[in-house]
């Protein structure tokens, strides 16, 4: 017979099963059963670490390879747009898109490069990352301790704010003001997570060291580093192309790959 949910009937008959002690008790009788399915799992685990053990262990000529894959294009993209607004082939502006796309997926090696998992040597990875981290307006050290602080921190609802987008429980957003509730909605709101958002973190956050320079000297000289190499080339690109490419062109490749980026995060 069948196991029936307590209190269950069927329309249009007169008789209602009442739940069977033995079928609520039948999974239990067996512990060979149990131990059976226990193995089972561990098994399947096992066979798993084994299938991705392979992707867990850096190729330093894969990662060469996906860098120039990702970077030439990225470069080309950016130097036919330049190309096109100092001549004022307005057509150009087409290549933005692509060229954040680019610009997001570079993202995503100094990510790994912040992981310690894109090349095999550290010195290399944390060079690239810094290096790439030009291109971003992403500070590489300051980026990788917030980042692993996000990491060690996730899901853990006593240590939010770093790293990550800010998230209320219910009862927290309940015990607001009109006012506090009001601001939250407008801070989840899609144009200011999308819009507000990128300008916000990459132009102010990324531009500005926190805490004592003498307790967090890397994240400082990681800004200061960062933003040194960033006026060095503004000003030179401004010198010998003008302000169209910078302003018209880079800036807004910037922001609409901070917006998918967020976006990527968000989800």
């Amino acid at each position: 017979m069948a196991c029936m949910i307590p209190g269950a009937h069927r329309h249009g008959s007169a008789t209602t099963s009442a739940p069977s002690a033995q079928c609520r008790t039948d999974s239990l009788a067996d512990p060979s059963a149990t131990s059976a399915a226990a193995a089972e799992r561990s098994t399947s685990t096992e066979s798993w670490r084994q299938l991705v053990a392979h992707y867990a262990k850096p190729d330093s000529r894969r990662g060469a390879l996906e860098l120039l894959c990702t970077a030439l294009p990225f470069l080309a993209l950016v130097a036919a747009l330049c190309w096109g607004l100092v001549h004022e082939v307005w057509t150009v502006l087409v290549l933005i898109l692509p060229a954040s796309a680019f610009l997001v997926r570079l993202f995503i090696i100094q990510r790994d490069c912040g992981h310690g998992s894109y090349f095999k040597a550290r010195w290399t990875n944390n060079l690239l990352g810094r290096v790439i981290g030009v291109f971003t307006l992403t500070p590489y050290a300051f980026w990788r301790h917030d980042h692993a602080v996000h990491h060690a921190a996730s899901g853990n609802l006593s240590r939010r704010a770093i790293g990550d987008i800010t998230i209320l429980t219910v009862e927290e957003y309940l015990s607001r003001s009109m006012w506090g509730r009001l601001f939250y909605r407008l801070y989840r709101h899609p144009l200011t997570l999308f819009v507000i958002g990128p300008a916000y973190q990459f132009l102010l956050v990324h531009r500005v060291p926190r805490g004592s320079p003498a307790k967090n000297r890397a994240a400082w000289a990681s800004v200061i580093g960062t933003n040194a190499a960033l006026a060095a080339i503004i000003a030179a690109a401004a010198m010998v192309l003008g302000w169209r490419p910078l302003v018209i062109g880079y800036l807004p490749i910037s922001m609409l790959a901070g917006s998918i980026g967020i976006w990527l995060f968000y989800v």
